[in-house]
C-alpha cells in the first residue's frame, strides 16, 4: 500500500508592530498633523507659517534644482570634520590628563578656563583671525565639540574603581594591559555620553556659523530665505536640522549598543 507524503509549509510569520517603537514619532507626528489642520482650517497665516505640504513641496523643488544636496553634503562635511578634529583632541587631552597626574597639573585649569568662555563668542576673533572660509567654520565646530568629549573622557578615567585598578596590579598587568582591559572599558560609557552631548552641541555651532558668516550650506539657506520672506524655506532647513541631530542621535545610540554590548552580555548571565 503506497503512503502519500504530505509536505506542509511553516506559516509564515509576520514582524509584529511595536508600539514602543513607535512611541517616539507620536508627538512629532501629532504636531505636523496638526500644523497641517491649522494651515488648513486658516487658524494661522500661511505666509508666515506655511503648511507643512508646502514646506515638502518646497524641499523637493530645491533638490530636484540640486541646491538643496548640494547645500546638506557641506553642512555634513563642515559638521563630521570638526566633529572629527575637535573629538580627536578632546579624547587624547582627557586621556593625557586623567592619566598623568603631572599633565593634569599643567593642563586642566588652562583648559577648564578656556572651557568656560562660550565658544559663540569667539565668532568675530574667529572671523577676524581665519577670514569667513571653510577654516573658521570647521574650526568652530572644532572647539565646541573639544570640551564636552574632554570632560566627560576626563571623568571616566578618574572615576575608575581604585580597587579595579589595584587587582590589576596584584595579577601583573602592564600599564597598557590596565588601559586597555580596565580603565578604557571603564571609562566607555562615559566618554559616549560626552560623544552624545558634543553632537548637539556640533550642529548648534554650525547654525550660528553658517548663518553669520557664509555663502553655502543650510544656514546659509535659511539667511538668504528669510531676506526674501520665503518662509516655506526656513522652516524646511529648521526641519532638515533638526532631522539631522536626530540622524546623529541614532547614530550614537547605535554606537553605544556596539561598543557597550559586553555589558549587556555581562548583566544578562
Amino acid at each position: 500500500m503506497d503512503h502519500a507524503t504530505t509536505l506542509t509549509t511553516p506559516p509564515v510569520t509576520r514582524p509584529k508592530f511595536s508600539w514602543r517603537r513607535a512611541l517616539p514619532w507620536l508627538i512629532p507626528g501629532f504636531l505636523i498633523v496638526l500644523w497641517q489642520v491649522a494651515a488648513s482650517a486658516g487658524w494661522v497665516d500661511t505666509q508666515l507659517i506655511p503648511s507643512p505640504l508646502a514646506v515638502l513641496q518646497d524641499g523637493v523643488t530645491l533638490w530636484q534644482s540640486g541646491e538643496l544636496p548640494k547645500n546638506i553634503s557641506i553642512s555634513l562635511f563642515r559638521a563630521t570634520t570638526g566633529f572629527v578634529l575637535g573629538g580627536s583632541v578632546g579624547f587624547v587631552l582627557g586621556m593625557l590628563n586623567g592619566l598623568s597626574k603631572t599633565a593634569r597639573a599643567l593642563l586642566d585649569t588652562s583648559i577648564q578656563m578656556l572651557r568656560n568662555i562660550p565658544h559663540l563668542s569667539l565668532i568675530p576673533l574667529v572671523i577676524i583671525l581665519l577670514g569667513i572660509g571653510e577654516t573658521a567654520k570647521i574650526s568652530l565646530v572644532t572647539i565646541g565639540v573639544m570640551f564636552p568629549i574632554y570632560i566627560n573622557t576626563y571623568h571616566g578615567i578618574t572615576s575608575i574603581d581604585p580597587e579595579l585598578l589595584e587587582m590589576g596590579r596584584a595579577y601583573g598587568l602592564s600599564k597598557r594591559a590596565l588601559l586597555t582591559k580596565i580603565i578604557f572599558p571603564g571609562a566607555l560609557p562615559t566618554i559616549l555620553v560626552g560623544v552624545r552631548y558634543a553632537l548637539g552641541v556640533m550642529w548648534t555651532t554650525l547654525i550660528v556659523a553658517e548663518t553669520i558668516s557664509s555663502n553655502s550650506g543650510i544656514g546659509y539657506m535659511a539667511t538668504n530665505a528669510q531676506e526674501f520672506m520665503n518662509m516655506d524655506t526656513v522652516l524646511l532647513c529648521i526641519v532638515i536640522y533638526a532631522l539631522l541631530g536626530k540622524l546623529s542621535d541614532l547614530i550614537a545610540k547605535a554606537l553605544e549598543n556596539l561598543c557597550l554590548a559586553w555589558q549587556q552580555e555581562r548583566s544578562a548571565s
